[in-house]
C-alpha cells in the first residue's frame, strides 16, 4: 500500500481501487471532502498508473473561433458577443483557411474549431469551412464544435441531429468538442447559463455521434456555484453514457475564471481544487483512459503537477485561445511542444505526442531534452503521416 494513505481515512477506497472495483457516488463524494489531497493523490496516481503506465501527452494543435457573435447569453460567458458590440467577430472561410495553413507549417495535427451560436451565417458556411479544410491537407484531424452547436446547426439545416452530423461528418468532421457540458444539475445550469442546451440534449449530441462511430471528449465546469454533490451528479452522467457507447476519448475538467462575467463566485477554483478535481475525476471515470489537465486554465505549472495526481496529458500548444482569456486567464496564449515536453519529463514521465483521439504519433525517450529540439533522433515517430501534417 502507498505509504501515504496506510493510515488516511481513504485507505479503504485505495484498497478498493487497487482491487479494480468501481467506487460509488458516495466514495467520490468521500474523495471530494478529504483535506488528505496527498492521500487522494496517492489513489489517483494508482488509477492513471495501470491505465495508461507512465506516459504523458499532449498535442500540436490550433484553436481557431470562427466568430464570438451569440444568439445566448449565458452569464458565466466573457467571450460572447451581439451584433451591435465593437469587439464581435467573424472570419470567412478564405481566412479560417489561411490561419490552418499557416499553422500547418508549424507541424499541427489538429484544428480545434468553435464558436457562438451566429444569428446568421447559413448552414453552409460550416459545411464549406469543413471542405475547405478538408481539401486543405487530408491528414489533418478537424475538432470542431460543442452540442449546442450541433442543435443549432441543425436547427438551422431544418434536419434532425443525427442527420447534421451525418452531412457535417461527410464534410470532414472528425470529432466533437467536448466543451458546453457545465454542470449537468438543472439548477446549477440555469444559473450559470440559463438558455442553454439542457444535460439531456449535450449526452443526446453525443451519443447520437458516437452510435455513428464518431469519438468526442467531454468537460466539466467547476467552481462557481456548483456543490462538490453536483459534480459527483455531473461525473455520474458522463460514466454512465460511457458505459452505453464508449465513445470518449477523454475527460477535460475546466477551471472556472472568474474574472470578466455575470456570476458573483467568492471562492473560485484553487490549486488544491483543481488537484483533487483531476483526482477523483480519475478515481471515478475508471471507464476513461484519458484525463487531462488543462494547462490553459490551470497553468503549465500547477498542470505538470497534475501528472501525480492522476492527469496523463497537458492538451496542445493551441497558439491562439480566446474563450478563457477573455474571461480572465492569465496563461501565455500559446505553448512550445519544447516546453510541454520538458514539463512531462520532470513530471517523471514519458512524452507522447498525441492525435486528436489520443493515439500516439510520437514516443520520445527518457533522456534529457538536448539542443536538437522536438524533431531531434531521441524519438520514436509512429505515424509518419501525422507526425508530418
Amino acid at each position: 500500500m502507498h505509504f501515504l494513505v496506510q493510515h488516511s481515512q481513504i485507505r479503504d477506497l485505495y484498497e478498493k481501487v487497487a482491487a479494480g472495483e468501481r467506487i460509488s457516488d458516495s466514495d467520490a463524494l468521500r474523495l471530494f471532502e478529504s483535506k488528505d489531497l496527498n492521500a487522494v493523490g496517492a489513489v489517483a496516481d494508482l488509477a492513471r498508473q495501470r491505465k495508461v503506465g507512465d506516459r504523458a501527452s499532449y498535442i500540436l494543435n490550433r484553436y481557431i473561433n470562427y466568430s464570438n457573435y451569440c444568439i445566448l447569453s449565458c452569464q458565466f460567458c466573457a467571450f460572447a458577443r451581439k451584433k451591435r458590440d465593437a469587439d464581435g467577430f467573424q472570419f470567412t472561410v478564405e481566412e479560417i483557411v489561411q490561419k490552418a495553413r499557416e499553422a500547418l507549417h508549424l507541424g499541427i495535427t489538429e484544428l480545434h474549431i468553435v464558436g457562438g451560436l451566429h444569428p446568421s451565417l447559413p448552414f453552409s458556411y460550416y459545411i464549406d469551412m469543413l471542405k475547405a479544410l478538408r481539401a486543405l491537407d487530408a491528414r489533418l484531424q478537424l475538432k470542431c464544435f460543442t452540442a449546442i452547436e450541433i442543435l443549432h446547426l441543425a436547427w438551422l439545416a431544418r434536419k434532425s441531429v443525427a442527420e447534421t452530423l451525418c452531412e457535417l461528418k461527410a464534410a470532414g468532421l472528425d470529432s466533437l468538442t467536448g466543451g458546453g457540458a457545465e454542470i449537468f444539475r438543472k439548477e446549477v445550469r440555469s444559473a450559470i447559463a440559463r438558455g442553454k442546451e439542457s444535460a439531456e440534449e449535450y449526452l443526446d449530441v453525443h451519443r447520437t455521434w458516437h452510435k455513428m462511430g464518431g469519438r468526442s471528449t467531454c468537460t466539466m465546469l467547476y467552481g462557481h456555484v456548483e456543490s462538490l454533490a453536483d459534480r459527483v451528479d455531473h461525473l455520474r452522467y458522463l460514466r454512465e453514457l460511457q458505459d452505453e457507447t464508449h465513445g470518449f476519448v477523454g475527460f477535460v475538467p475546466l477551471p472556472y475564471q472568474p474574472e470578466n462575467n455575470d456570476i458573483p463566485v467568492h471562492n473560485p477554483p484553487t490549486g488544491f481544487d483543481a488537484l483533487r478535481t483531476i483526482a477523483v475525476s480519475r478515481i471515478y471515470l475508471d471507464n476513461f483512459d484519458h484525463i487531462t489537465a488543462y494547462w490553459v486554465g490551470m497553468g503549465l505549472k500547477l498542470a505538470q503537477v497534475a501528472l501525480s495526481y492522476g492527469a496523463d496529458d497537458l492538451h496542445g500548444t493551441i497558439l491562439e485561445e480566446h474563450i478563457f482569456h477573455m474571461a480572465g486567464a492569465k496563461s501565455p496564449q500559446l505553448q512550445t511542444e519544447t516546453e510541454m515536453i520538458k514539463a512531462i519529463r520532470e513530471a517523471g514521465r514519458t512524452p507522447v505526442q498525441r492525435n486528436t483521439f489520443y493515439e500516439p504519433i510520437r514516443v520520445w525517450d527518457a533522456v534529457a531534452a538536448a539542443t536538437a529540439g522536438p524533431a531531434g533522433p531521441r524519438s520514436e515517430i509512429l505515424d509518419n503521416n501525422l507526425a508530418t501534417a
